[in-house]
């Protein structure tokens, strides 16, 4: 495990109750830079991922996915292909015994700002209506971009930047609580706690 910035989480206090929130594209599968996955056959798990599922499955009382893919209303794919590359990602996940609970998406360019896209927090609002145990302060988001930490930040929730995404900027609303290289790692951490 090659944790590049440490925990700093006085007192931490982890347990079930708590909830994880994770962005989809250099998290869970291989970003394709400057482009968008818009069939399953480019859809590729990174290392390790379906392992670290399975384990936050036992750690965590919800486990959401929040992913911009605006690339539905630029036309490059439907809202149907999405669901259709959900859906195979969702049977994979859980054949090797992991579960994700729910998966939002924002479909927006970010030109009118929404409030569904990162680092909006529309996706975690639509969560906590859907699922209301979910309590922001005792949630985890891992995201490879500033734009995911920022959404974390903004909720109060603890915050893991993972990947080396060329696109990612410190910024002062972007600092994470830590950094790891990939969601293998998180689930290694937890193992140890």
């Amino acid at each position: 495990m090659n944790v590049q910035i440490p925990f700093s989480w006085p007192n931490f206090k982890f347990d079930t109750s708590w909830s994880l929130f994770l962005d989809r594209d250099g998290v869970i599968n291989e970003r394709i830079v400057g482009d968008y996955i818009k069939k399953w056959d480019e859809f590729k798990f990174l290392p390790g991922v379906l392992e670290a599922l399975s384990v936050f499955n036992n750690h965590f009382s919800r486990i959401c996915i929040v992913t911009n893919q605006a690339g539905i209303e630029k036309g490059l794919y439907t809202h149907e292909q999405l669901r259709a590359i959900h859906d195979q990602m969702m049977e994979y996940i859980q054949y090797h015994g992991g579960r994700i609970d729910e998966i939002y998406y924002c479909p927006y360019i970010p030109d009118l700002d929404p409030l569904c896209r990162k680092p909006n927090p529309g996706m975690a609002l639509e969560a906590k209506r859907d699922y209301p145990d979910i309590v922001f302060e005792k949630s985890v988001m891992i995201g490879d971009s500033f734009s995911d930490i920022v959404f974390g930040n903004q909720l109060g929730m603890k915050t893991i930047l993972v990947g080396n995404n060329p696109g990612t900027v410190n910024s002062l609303n972007a600092i994470p609580d830590c950094r790891m290289n990939s969601l293998h790692d998180f689930a290694s951490f937890i193992k140890e706690m």
